[in-house]
């Protein structure tokens, strides 16, 4: 099974969003989907899809996005991001 870190932004909040799964279209639906989502992502619909990073496993993914969180710097996400267009 494929494992992933991914990152959403929303316009309308300005805000970042760093998880990691092993669906993500499922996952994306599931954010931009005010029906079911009762967590913190549901005040920054809709979500867009700004980085995807394929991991060895479930355990590597989640590694790498705790990374990601501890860095707490937006500059670290837009550089991240950034640094994966083209």
């Amino acid at each position: 099974m494929e494992y992933y870190v991914y990152i959403l932004h929303s316009s309308s909040i300005d805000k970042y969003y760093v998880g990691q799964t092993s669906n993500i279209e499922n996952r994306l639906k599931f954010h931009n989907s005010s029906e079911y989502n009762k967590i913190w992502t549901k005040r920054g619909i809709p979500w867009e899809l700004v980085y995807l990073e394929k991991c060895e496993n479930k355990s590597a993914s989640l590694k790498r996005e705790k990374y990601i969180k501890r860095q707490k710097s937006r500059v670290y996400i837009e550089d991240l991001i950034s640094s994966k267009v083209g």
